[in-house]
């Protein structure tokens, strides 16, 4: 009795032990040498010890007469401590020392079953890409195999409707060409390792033979291309292990769905406290005058910490995370150290992403206010600035989050509604002193209202500085508050303390809007 179960089990046992062997020594050495995890170790780093259940782990290359293990990629669920919870989450992790990563017939098979679980229930989606994208040939896009070509496209759907219902992370750890580039394409998240991964919708080789451009994988599409260029990546790190930390840390500011809402780390100390008197030597005297807001963030921040997105991609407006008093909010603020913190076609469309980013899953939005206005010229007019303008406007407009908004210095122009003025609802608008809300700057206005006057002037210059003195009080955050046009003007010590407790105060804050299928976005 039970000789031949346990002869089984064994059986069982033996191609386990070869299915983790992954594409073999060799291969994984060939992965070793290039600075580069293999799937199953970046897993490991990501997933608590013990608690990774894979799923298809005994997958192989249809139509092979030899192993192919897991067909290219692990795919499972486990528990990841991302520093404030320990929660379920989903992976698929393509393993480029089996067949590149590439996508076959029955590794798709598996991520659509990995896909299909994160979604029924409800747990963040990580995908670790390192794919030289489609597979030819058998097991992969060949004459026999069209139709599974027509059936691949139900990851770019499926994707595309589980965004915004869980969180989606896209890890380039490696090449991610064709197919595997529309996944972070449609991800809420990409992390990106220099000089070892890549996207794009063609890799080089397909490059040069259709167009006839030769280039490297980090000329077409690396990590500088992606952060600094397309803003297609979020974020560059330096290693494997960097990236798998970005995104727990990233994580932790998330909750699982769209239907919770995100945790409140461990606070030790007071939240309302003074900060020190050093904030009040970050702000210059003139609106004119250029600072980084970076150094004001960090006095409002809990430890002084941003996980910023995409910080090298349109640099005057500064997105991305952090919490007061414990509490994730997302921050929205213009960058005056950048092109003066104006906003351009794709500042617009970086502060718009992230706005609808936080407004999915329940994260409180501040805006800190230190805006020209939109950017103008025929340049700007060429470059569509009205409908990526119109973006961020809608989606300020359209979240139902907690918005809490610090007018820093000014806050001008449409830029001001962009930047969840009165009328954009936000819970709390406060401002610094000092600060000015107004259709644009004093010079700006005289040189419109006096331009006669200051054609025949003797001395043009001095003119508008003394009719820009004179139209200065009548703009000046004093007479906004004497007006009742914003909430408070505060003194920058006590920034914390007011924001601190308009957090708390609208933790069950409900909106309800006019029933509609969605709106249309002005993409």
């Amino acid at each position: 009795m039970g000789d031949r179960m346990r002869e089984e089990v064994g059986k069982l046992s033996d191609l386990r032990r070869e299915v983790e062997k992954m594409g073999g020594e060799e291969a994984v050495k060939k992965q070793h040498d290039k600075e580069k995890l293999t799937a199953r170790e970046r897993i490991d780093l990501l997933i608590e010890k013990g608690t990774f259940i894979e799923l298809g782990k005994l997958g192989s290359e249809e139509g092979s007469t030899e192993l192919v293990p897991a067909d290219g990629v692990v795919t499972g669920y486990g528990k990841m401590d991302d520093g404030v919870i320990v929660r379920d989450v989903a992976v698929a992790a393509y393993d480029f020392t089996v067949r590149g990563g590439s996508m076959g017939v029955i590794s798709e098979t598996k991520v659509t079953r990995i896909r299909d679980t994160a979604l029924k229930h409800r747990m963040p989606m990580i995908w670790l890409v390192d794919s030289g994208g489609a597979r030819l040939g058998k097991g992969g896009f060949s004459m026999e195999r069209i139709p599974f070509f027509a059936d691949t496209g139900y990851l770019f759907k499926e994707e595309a409707l589980m965004s915004g219902v869980i969180p989606l992370v896209s890890a380039m750890m490696g090449p991610g060409y064709a197919g595997t580039a529309y996944i972070p394409g449609l991800s809420d998240f990409v992390p990106m390792v220099k000089k070892r991964c890549a996207m794009g919708l063609g890799g080089p080789a397909l490059v040069k033979m259709m167009i006839g451009e030769d280039l490297t994988d980090d000329q077409l599409g690396g990590s500088r291309v992606h952060c600094e260029m397309s803003g297609c990546g979020d974020l560059e790190v330096d290693s494997d292990e960097d990236c798998i930390q970005a995104i727990k840390r990233y994580l932790s500011y998330f909750p699982q769905n769209c239907d919770r809402k995100p945790a409140r780390a461990e606070f030790s100390g007071d939240p309302t406290a003074s900060i020190d008197d050093g904030i009040l030597d970050v702000i210059p005297d003139t609106s004119s005058e250029v600072f980084d807001m970076h150094s004001l963030i960090t006095f409002i921040l809990d430890s002084g910490y941003l996980f910023e997105i995409k910080p090298k991609w349109a640099r005057n407006v500064i997105v991305g995370f952090g919490r007061i008093g414990g509490y994730p909010v997302g921050i929205i603020a213009n960058n005056p150290s950048f092109l003066g913190g104006i906003l351009d076609v794709d500042a617009a469309d970086k502060a718009a992403r992230h706005i609808w980013l936080c407004d999915a899953f329940n994260i409180p939005l501040l805006f800190m206010s230190d805006v020209p206005g939109f950017m103008v010229g025929s340049r700007a007019e060429k470059s569509g600035i009205i409908r990526h303008g119109a973006k961020m406007v809608h989606a300020v407009a359209e979240a139902t989050v907690p918005k809490l908004t610090l007018i820093v210095r000014k806050s001008y122009g449409a830029g001001y509604y962009a930047m969840c003025g009165r009328a954009f609802d936000p819970d709390l608008l406060v401002a610094y002193p000092g600060a000015e809300i107004a259709v644009m700057g004093a010079e700006g206005m005289v040189s419109i209202v006096a331009r006669k006057q200051l054609e025949t002037a003797e001395n043009p210059a001095e003119m508008v500085e003394q009719l820009a003195g004179d139209l200065r009080p009548h703009i000046s955050i004093d007479k906004t508050a004497a007006l009742g046009l914003v909430d408070d003007v505060i003194d920058p010590r006590e920034t914390r303390k007011v924001l601190f407790t308009a957090r708390e105060r609208t933790r069950d804050k409900k909106i309800f809007r006019h029933h509609r299928k969605h709106g249309v976005y002005p993409v």
